[in-house]
């Protein structure tokens, strides 16, 4: 399995799937890639998914991760974001990596690990950039993630877990009462047009407005 995955190319905007991966096999092929790569992984039920995203791909996860920020900031709450740590469960089968991700109600449970273990909660908020890949969400659901969000064609998808299956929802539970569907794409696209700098200082003076703070 090493020296094959090892020969492997993945052209970005491209997926390579392997069938039948036991889970000591999906170890060593997370050991081999290393945590410094821009590969993305799935792994569920035997069936593994590597996939090497496009540059449009990191933009849009860059600049929505940093509109979270700036958002979480301006709310004066303290979040963690570990980008694409792996979350896995040998039990389950299952393991994931999203694109972004935030501890927010969780953080107090991990702050200042520098490794998280099985004893540790999921992160509040996964985000997932479906620009050639897909979103897995009967991972998500089963690692038990709170709440997904899911960008794709410039529109922003809300879900939220609800009985162990993720419900779209038009607001976040999180950040209740803010219209971050609509609100998260406009930014994007602006900062398209007008620069990262822009976009993200114009952004907060949105969110001031919304929690009237202006």
């Amino acid at each position: 399995m090493l020296l094959e995955l090892s020969r492997i190319q993945i052209p970005p905007g491209q997926r390579v799937v392997l069938q039948d991966i036991t889970w000591q096999e999906f170890e060593r092929v997370l050991e081999e890639l290393g945590e410094h790569r821009a590969a993305r992984i799935a792994y569920e039920n035997g069936l593994l998914e590597i996939m090497a995203p496009l540059p449009e791909h990191e933009d849009n996860k860059e600049i929505i991760g940093d509109l979270i920020k700036d958002l979480l900031e301006e709310l004066d709450v303290e979040f963690r974001s570990l980008g694409s740590t792996t979350y896995k469960s040998e039990g389950m089968m299952k393991g994931i990596e999203p694109d972004q991700c935030f501890y927010i109600q969780n953080e107090p449970a991990i702050r200042g690990k520098k490794r998280l273990d099985s004893i540790d909660p999921p992160p509040d908020l996964a985000l997932e950039i479906d620009v050639t890949s897909r979103t897995h969400r009967s991972i998500y659901a089963a690692l038990k993630v709170p709440e997904l969000w899911r960008f794709e064609d410039g529109n922003l998808q809300i879900n939220i877990l609800r009985q162990d299956r993720y419900e779209e929802s038009p607001e976040s539970s999180i950040f209740p009462n803010l219209p971050l569907s609509e609100a998260i794409p406009r930014y994007l696209r602006e900062s398209k047009i007008v620069g990262r700098n822009k976009a993200l200082k114009a952004f907060r003076q949105w969110v001031k407005e919304q929690i009237g703070l202006t």
